[in-house]
C-alpha cells in the first residue's frame, strides 16, 4: 500500500513538472512575436552622434541607452547638434549634469 502511494505521488509530481515545463513554452512564445518587430534605430542614430568623439564606445553605449529611454527614440542629428533638439534626450541627468552625449 505504501509503495503504490509513493509511486501515484511521484507520478503526479512528474506530471506537473512537465505542465509547468509546457506553461512556460507557451508563455515564451506569446512573449516573441514574430517578424512584427519594429528595427532598433538608436545604435545607427548613435552612430552618427558619436562619430567624434574621442571615447566612442562609452559614447555609443550611453547614446544607445539614452535613445532607448525616450518613447520617440529621438537622437540630436550629428556629432555637434544641440540636444535641445531632442526634448527627452536633453533632460535625461546623471548627479546634476546631462548624461546623454
Amino acid at each position: 500500500m505504501a509503495s503504490s502511494t509513493k509511486t501515484t505521488t511521484l507520478l503526479l509530481a512528474l506530471l506537473c513538472l512537465v505542465l509547468l515545463s509546457e506553461v512556460g513554452m507557451l508563455m515564451a512564445e506569446v512573449q516573441a512575436p514574430s517578424g512584427s518587430q519594429v528595427p532598433d534605430v538608436c545604435p545607427s542614430k548613435c552612430a552618427k552622434r558619436c562619430s567624434n568623439s574621442w571615447k566612442p564606445k562609452m559614447c555609443n553605449k550611453t547614446c544607445v541607452a539614452c535613445c532607448h529611454r525616450c518613447p520617440d527614440r529621438c537622437v540630436p542629428d550629428g556629432p555637434k547638434a544641440s540636444r535641445d533638439s531632442c526634448r527627452c534626450y536633453s533632460q535625461i541627468m546623471y548627479r546634476g549634469r546631462p548624461k546623454c552625449p
